[in-house]
């Protein structure tokens, strides 16, 4: 622990000179000890392992179960029977399904392609260069080439390229955001600090990724690469694992259903069909094997929604295109629905909820409090009250004249500052009062002004000085620390109304700074000691700074507690701070409510955090450990969390998180690259319409599979009536011909289905879906009588199918008349249910031409299956033929009728109800 021991033990533990610093030598034998300064990165899984690995799902072992089954029937009948065209028919039939899993495997690969980067998003910081001293010069060197033991030297506006032990300071503040969540800068110093110090208050230390933003100072380097805190955090990355989303666990577990429904389908069809041709026939023969196997291949591709990874992959897919209108940027798929589950935020409030930009929002000057509009670094809002403000002028004055920053507007029009953000403050209030520090200094006031002499802010003073020249008046003014400005004040100070504003600004989570002068001859302003000028102060007033509040979180914060989503700040801020923001945002309902302090976390276990976690909606002072714990914990209630944030700290918890959210604009690429949504404004409000997107996505995704498997089930049924009530030849057509090929069901669940299932993701929701609670990721997406309904229309639709088959038979038709008979019955029956699907009521609740996309995919499936029956090709290879007009219409017009016969009755059911 560096920080508990003096600066000389430090040196002389890593064996270097903070006068000539490591020789070449030394620096080539540490880089061979310790290696270079980066983090390490697992190697990417090869493209291949992640294609072998797919096809481990469970639908594809059984559709691979079809290809072979195929092999074999098509082998058989070359080798054995002779019948060529049974033959060629089973090898389309394998071809055909080995090109569905080729495909979904290629969708597989596409999305796991684009593995998370948070590693090498680290790596970057090795474009910087450091000045190090070696062989007792300076130099400049990549930071890659840091050691422990190296000395270095830093200014403002530098990062810090390593973990370091300050021995040299002078006015130094470091921004360490991004590690500990302060919005703050640190002023450093190089005094021995106790062992129990924690991690953000180690003054004497700096972290590799901070930034310098005032004074310099030099440095020995304690801890490299992975050893540094970022490292370790890098670390924390590493080695949380990822989590499978709702969605993911939802089809995962009904795909693991309908392998086991596939499996016993084909093994019942196999014994059934055996029994069946044994019982008519009194014999049993390889060729009535292969034609029972025909059933089988077919009903194993009826029992599985082929295309439901496809349909999935695109419905996501849209979902996500529309979450980048709405400035939400999603990186993983499957993510886009978990927003729409998510029960618990758990937000940083630097730069997430707050802007990361001090304000002056109140200041008490001349005996009178005023308030400033205007948040961040634009310096446009009213100082009210207006009429009184010219009475302020003299503290406003000071205070920009006590001051070394500024703001600039860059190429896109935006304020962008220079130097410590609390002397930031104190400038933007000076432009709102139309006070510039470069006008006054310019000879462009009434009132000549000129810096004599500055006396810089340090951490022992808790102040900072200048001597300035007020036309014929001199003048020292200085800004501090409030308690030791009231003690150095003169009597004429009011020091109990400054005490009571002190208090006051204090408990509205305002950091406050005091701001003096004292009127001093040419002699002193020239010659006298800095200790002798800095007492007998008058005070002029009392600045009250805060990182503001984002102005539209309010209003989502409210959305989402109605939407029964809980939002919860974690903040490494403290804890009087975190409450007030907190309150103002209405995570909260009152600066009363508990918050809990990192030390408090350290001291619970696991259980006892779990305990309490779901009460606690204020975390204060803690770190990327705690906020992992905390996401942890709310995972133990079955809670779905996402995590938002923007700094390096952030990022292990994001990963941990069920999805997490980084800001796009102010965010380091390390938290972009753990997180699963990138918020491209910043704005926590595109959460809120990311929550709804993700709501909308999956009602459209359990309409797409309402449809998918009602299909399936028709498809099932009408094969099944087929093998087991068809017990003697009708016709031309053999008891032991299928209802269905297994190409016809391909090209339903491919085609004719899968077509207008992708277009039901651009279905806007039915009802105002953020007044209902986030879903319950363990119930079954076939839960609420979404499978009676499925069972319903499937039976119907199936019997249908069936009872069309068997008329074409009983009218003489051939096999293949008969069986595209069937075939488009199943077509234009699933392309009706398809607007029934859409609805959670019935198809009378959504106007069919809500949805242009829908149109255009029904068009196109009924146009093109269509096509098949009457092109010879396909008559070849898909065992289809032309049927008469008459024989058409009917095909395309009485699979409507149980569509709207079941819609209506369901519609005056729940009209009476």
């Amino acid at each position: 622990m560096f920080y508990n021991q003096s600066k000389d033990d430090v040196l002389k533990e890593l064996n270097t000179s903070r006068h000539e610093g490591l020789t070449k030598k030394e620096v080539q034998a540490r880089l061979e000890k310790y290696g270079r300064n980066e983090m390490q990165q697992d190697p990417p899984t090869p493209i291949w392992k992640i294609f072998i690995h797919s096809f481990k799902e469970p639908l594809v072992i059984i559709l691979l179960l079809a290809v072979l089954l195929s092999l074999v029937s098509g082998i058989y009948d070359l080798t054995s029977s002779g019948d060529v065209k049974h033959a060629m028919s089973s090898f389309y039939e394998a071809i055909a399904i080995m090109i569905l899993i080729l495909i979904n495997s290629g969708l597989s690969v596409w999305q796991t392609a684009s593995a998370r980067k948070s590693l090498d998003s680290l790596k970057k910081m090795n474009d910087h260069q450091v000045s190090v001293l070696r062989d007792n010069n300076w130099e400049k060197i990549s930071v890659n080439l840091l050691v422990p033991g190296d000395i270095i030297g830093v200014k403002m506006g530098d990062f810090i390229e390593a973990d370091v032990r300050w021995f040299k300071t002078s006015e130094l503040q470091v921004l360490e955001a991004h590690l500990t969540g302060e919005s703050e800068p640190i002023s450093k110093a190089v005094e021995i600090l106790p062992e129990e110090t924690d991690l953000g208050d180690r003054k004497n230390m700096g972290y590799s990724g901070s930034t310098v933003t005032n004074g310099n100072g030099y440095a020995v380097v304690v801890a490299t690469g992975m050893e540094t805190e970022l490292g370790k955090i890098a670390g924390l990355l590493k080695d949380t694992p990822d989590s499978k989303t709702p969605i993911e666990k939802t089809v995962n577990e009904l795909t693991r259903k309908l392998m086991y429904v596939a499996g016993c389908v084909v093994l019942f069809t196999l014994v059934a069909g055996s029994l069946k041709t044994w019982l008519t026939t009194g014999t049993f023969s390889f060729t009535s094997f292969a034609a029972i196997l025909s059933t089988a291949i077919a009903l194993a591709v009826a029992a599985i929604p082929d295309a439901l990874p496809a349909v999935l992959s695109i419905v996501l897919t849209i979902g996500a295109t529309v979450l980048t209108k709405s400035k939400g940027l999603i990186k993983s798929l499957n993510s886009v629905e978990t927003l729409g589950s998510t029960t618990f935020i758990a937000s940083d409030k630097t730069g997430t909820l707050t802007k990361n930009e001090m304000t002056v929002t109140r200041f008490f000057a001349n005996g009178i409090e005023f308030e400033v509009e205007g948040r961040g670094y634009d310096p446009l809002g009213e100082i009210t009250p207006n009429g009184q403000v010219e009475s302020a002028r003299q503290f406003i004055v000071a205070s920009i004249l006590n001051n070394e920053s500024n703001v600039s507007k860059n190429e896109n029009g935006n304020y962008v500052p220079f130097g410590n953000p609390t002397d930031v403050a104190l400038v933007v209030l000076g432009l709102k009062n139309d006070l510039d520090r470069h006008e006054l200094l310019n000879k462009k006031s009434e009132i000549d002004y000129d810096i004599l002499r500055i006396f810089p802010f340090d951490s022992t003073r808790k102040m900072m000085s200048v001597v300035v020249k007020a036309g014929d008046e001199f003048k020292v003014l200085t800004k501090g620390a409030p308690d030791v400005l009231l003690n150095k004040a003169d009597a004429d100070t009011d020091k109990k109304a400054f005490e009571e504003k002190i208090d006051k600004f204090a408990n509205e989570a305002l950091r406050t700074l005091a701001v003096g002068e004292r009127i001093i001859s040419e002699d002193e302003a020239m010659n006298a000691a800095m200790e002798e000028l800095e007492n007998n102060i008058s005070l002029l007033g009392l600045a009250g700074i805060i990182d503001p509040p984002r102005e539209e979180v309010r209003q989502s914060v409210e959305t989402l507690h109605n939407a029964d989503i809980n939002v919860v700040m974690i903040t490494g801020d403290h804890a009087k701070t975190a409450q007030a923001i907190a309150a103002k945002l209405g995570i909260i309902s009152n600066n009363g409510t508990q918050v809990m302090e990192g030390k408090q976390i350290d001291r619970m276990s696991d259980d006892e955090l779990f305990d309490q976690v779901e009460n606690i909606r204020v975390y204060a002072r803690v770190s990327p450990e705690h906020k992992q714990r905390i996401v942890n914990q709310l995972q133990r209630h079955d809670e779905v969390v996402a995590m938002t944030g923007d700094g390096v700290n952030d990022a292990p918890a994001l990963r941990a998180a069920d999805i997490g959210v980084a800001m796009g604009i102010n965010g380091t690429d390390v938290t972009k690259d753990s997180a699963d949504l990138i918020l491209l404004d910043d704005k926590f409000t595109t959460i809120e319409h990311s929550v709804e997107a993700g709501r909308t996505i999956f009602t459209n995704i359990k309409n797409f599979m309402r449809h998918e498997l009602t299909t399936n089930v028709a498809e099932i049924l009408s094969l099944m009536f087929g093998l087991l009530l068809i017990t003697h030849d009708i016709g031309n057509v053999s008891s032991n011909t299928p209802t269905l090929t297994a190409l016809m069901v391909l090209w339903v669940n491919m085609i004719s289905d899968a077509l207008p299932s992708f277009a039901l993701g651009y279905d806007v929701p039915e009802s105002d879906i953020m007044n209902e609670p986030p879903r319950d990721t363990h119930k079954s997406i076939l839960a609420d009588g979404m499978m009676s309904r499925i069972i319903v229309r499937g039976i119907t639709m199936g019997v249908v199918v069936f009872i069309a088959f068997i008329l074409a038979a009983r009218s003489g038709m051939q096999v293949e008349e008969a069986q595209t008979v069937a075939f488009l019955t199943l077509v234009f029956g699933q392309l009706w249910n398809v607007f029934d699907a859409r609805s959670s009521k019935t198809l009378f609740h959504r106007n069919p031409f809500s949805n242009p996309k829908l149109i255009m995919a029904v068009t196109f499936s009924a146009l093109s299956s269509l096509f098949v029956t009457i092109s010879p090709f396909f008559n070849e290879v898909m065992g289809t033929a032309r049927l008469s007009d008459s024989v058409y219409l009917m095909v395309i017009f009485i699979p409507a009728i149980p569509v709207f016969l079941i819609s209506g009755i369901k519609a005056i059911l729940l009209k009476n109800k």
